[in-house]
């Protein structure tokens, strides 16, 4: 359930809330019963981030042995599907898919697929094959745009198109029709992770916890007092304030936005969620975008695909590739 309505009428202080993740976009707010008494909780460094898991359970041994799950799904996902291993199904792709077919796990495939989805319903906003112009930006590191003739090399491609999906469900595999092709997987596989993360929780019966990775959240159940939990959405312009909260209860909650990964140059802000039309940083008002939706791999892909849109456009596609995904707050 998400009362954005609600939320804007009443946005606490981050006084009232306990962050879920370092440097997140989204923090989870606890009642105060929850507090010091069967709260269990965990952080730890995953995906590039911090990932924070929280479980509501008597038996603080059990808790961890569920949580202990959940952080191996989040790690074997992160091993599975990041671009930075060389050793990891992507990794592999991105070597040798351009000239032989690259078989992947069939976790892989059902991203890539989802993503895929994304990506011919958004006309190429949201493009899993954006890895060499990621690599190109490479925002965490530079200082000033990369030069020109580079960037008009990558823009308006959709190098989605050239990703071919094969094997089917036993025997899956990719390959890649032109060298520009790199997979990123960072749009749409953390909240993958985090699904997965929910599934372990839920395997050993927690009904009732979040799962945070980053900006990608999931909320299980309920708050022990039973209402929703609380969420917070992170002011772009102030890392202790918070412009709105949601809630939520057994659904996902993930924001994109160009505050956490990002360098300034000659005025202008130069962040990580990239326009593939122009090859560049999205232009954009928007600060930061939050997506609820019945899935966290649902909620990232949709926050990344429509983060540079206007406001009907982006409800359209929601409307067309999840009718459950919704916005729950702009800024």
């Amino acid at each position: 359930m998400i009362d954005p309505e609600r939320s804007r009428r009443s946005a606490p202080t981050r006084r009232e809330f306990i962050a879920l993740g370092i440097g997140a976009f989204v923090v989870a707010s606890l009642p105060l019963a929850a507090r010091r008494r069967s709260l269990i909780r965990r952080s730890v460094p995953v995906m590039g981030t911090i990932a924070d898991i929280a479980v509501l359970h008597r038996d603080g041994r059990f808790a961890q042995r569920a949580i202990d799950a959940a952080i191996e799904q989040l790690r074997w996902v992160d091993h599975t599907m990041t671009r930075f291993s060389p050793d990891s199904d992507v990794g592999r792709a991105n070597r040798d898919a351009a000239r032989e077919a690259v078989a992947v796990t069939p976790a892989t495939m059902v991203v890539l697929q989802e993503a895929l989805r994304w990506a011919h319903a958004s006309e190429g906003a949201f493009d899993p094959c954006l890895g060499r112009a990621l690599e190109l930006w490479d925002v965490g590191n530079r200082r000033v745009p990369p030069p020109a003739a580079e960037i008009e090399r990558i823009a308006g491609r959709r190098l989605y198109a050239d990703l071919e999906l094969d094997g089917g469900a036993l025997d899956p595999a990719v390959r890649f029709r032109a060298d520009d092709v790199a997979l990123d997987l960072g749009g749409i596989a953390k909240g993958y992770g985090v699904d997965r993360a929910v599934a372990a929780l839920r395997d050993f019966g927690i009904g009732n916890g979040l799962v945070n990775v980053g900006g990608d959240l999931y909320a299980l159940g309920n708050s022990e007092d039973g209402d929703p939990w609380k969420v917070g959405v992170r002011d772009p312009d102030d890392a202790e304030g918070i412009v709105a909260t949601v809630e939520a209860g057994d659904c996902a909650v993930a924001t994109s936005g160009d505050y956490i990964q990002y360098f300034q140059h000659a005025g202008r802000r130069y962040h990580h969620v990239l326009d593939p039309r122009t090859g560049e940083p999205a232009r954009t008002a928007r600060r930061s975008i939050t997506i609820a939706a019945p899935t966290c791999m649902v909620a990232d892909a949709a926050g990344t695909a429509v983060f540079g849109m206007e406001m009907t456009r982006a409800e359209a596609l929601l409307r067309v590739v999840s009718p459950e995904a919704r916005l729950a707050h702009t800024v």
